[in-house]
């Protein structure tokens, strides 16, 4: 049987070729704080480590976004990478299932599956969506689709439905409201809550500041 350490250097290996060229938001140095989050947090609950390292690893391999919206395209090249690694079947299919199921988006439209493995890597995955690193993701997004920073006209939705999510234009400050800011209460494990608590704090900070700002304010 092949060892844990070589499969997860592997996949390593592979997410660095495959993401090298990738936007910042979603390229190789997100991948390894999620990756380091995710590890952090198994210091605390009971899963299986490797399942969850790897989904960490691979969970944006083929972000749908990037790919005209296919929401199958990164199972199935994680399945495959996975496959020809050697690893079992049953947690291949694990690892897909959470990639397909992770995401904020797929969270605002029908989930059916559950694990705890799944908790551990989304919380890992929305901790690097909030904070001063969610921040700068956030903008740095924006500024890739070339949407606003903010417009007072327009103003942000927090119910979308899962396709007004996926489609919106909206300015980069909307997502704070449409997203971000509702991140803290969806964290699953204790060790993510508490992480989560400053770092909506800080968001918090950072919008009252810039509303001063915007609005002429010394």
């Amino acid at each position: 049987m092949i060892d844990d350490e070589i499969i997860i250097q592997q996949t390593v290996s592979f997410v660095q070729e495959k993401l090298k060229n990738a936007e910042a938001g979603h390229d190789w140095w997100h991948i390894q704080r999620v990756w380091d989050n995710t590890k952090l947090i198994l210091e605390t609950e009971e899963a299986d480590a490797l399942v969850c390292e790897l989904t960490a690893l691979l969970h944006d391999i083929a972000d749908s976004k990037f790919h005209n919206g296919d929401e199958h395209i990164g199972p199935r090249i994680a399945g495959e990478l996975l496959q020809r690694i050697g690893l079992d079947k049953d947690r291949i299919e694990h690892v897909q299932q959470i990639i397909f199921n992770m995401s904020y988006k797929a969270s605002l439209g029908q989930v059916d599956f559950h694990s705890k493995e799944l908790e551990i890597v989304q919380d890992a995955d929305r901790l690097d969506a909030i904070g001063a690193i969610g921040i700068a993701r956030a903008f740095h997004y924006g500024g890739f689709k070339n949407r606003e920073i903010y417009n007072p006209n327009i103003p942000p939705h927090q119910k979308l439905s899962k396709e007004a999510y996926k489609n919106t234009s909206a300015p980069t400050v909307n997502h704070f409201y449409e997203k971000l800011l509702l991140l803290r209460d969806k964290m699953n494990t204790d060790t993510a809550k508490q992480i989560a608590e400053k770092r909506h704090h800080f968001m918090e900070s950072f919008l009252q500041q810039f509303y001063g700002e915007w609005n002429g304010k010394r």
